[in-house]
């Protein structure tokens, strides 16, 4: 018998989320621990949140606490917000060149993901969303260009 029904669905969700990842790398090589190909890490990120949402799930089964009331509507305006967000991010990152929209780059693309997706909440506050865009502009430059040293375009075409 379900006792939580909000840990019990939500562990059933991490489960699959976690186990497409890791069925869907497997089109990757994987490699091993000394010598990872570009499927290890998604494989391995996949089964750590399956076995995530294993536990969630027997927490939801096994709580001690009785949960009356069901799992509520799914909350499409945040789902939405966060979804286009991420579609936006792609898009500013590569550009769309059959459509002639040139690429923005890294910074722009971030830029666009915070604001967008920060639309998803309800206490929207538009100078603690451009500093936290500041914040992750900088730190994925440092990390990804500077660090890694990974061609990413960082601007937009049309200013380099």
């Amino acid at each position: 018998m379900i006792k939580n029904h909000k840990d019990f669905f939500a562990g059933l969700m991490f489960c699959a989320i976690g186990l497409a990842f890791a069925i869907g790398a497997t089109n990757y090589k994987i490699g091993e621990g000394a010598r990872m190909g570009p499927g290890y890490f998604p494989i391995m990120l996949g089964v750590i949140l399956a076995l995530i949402g294993v536990v969630i799930l027997l927490t939801g089964l096994g709580s001690r606490r009785v949960e009356k009331g069901q799992v509520g509507r799914w909350a499409w305006r945040p789902v939405g917000y966060i979804l286009g967000a991420n579609l936006l991010f792609g898009l500013a990152l590569g550009g769309v060149p059959s459509l002639h929209v040139p690429a923005m780059g890294l910074i722009v693309g971030i830029y666009a993901l915070v604001l967008v997706s920060s639309l998803a909440s309800k206490t929207f506050k538009l100078h603690k969303v451009l500093v936290l865009a500041t914040v992750l502009s900088v730190g994925s430059y440092l990390a990804f260009i500077v660090l890694l040293k990974l061609q990413i375009q960082v601007w937009p075409s049309f200013i380099g």
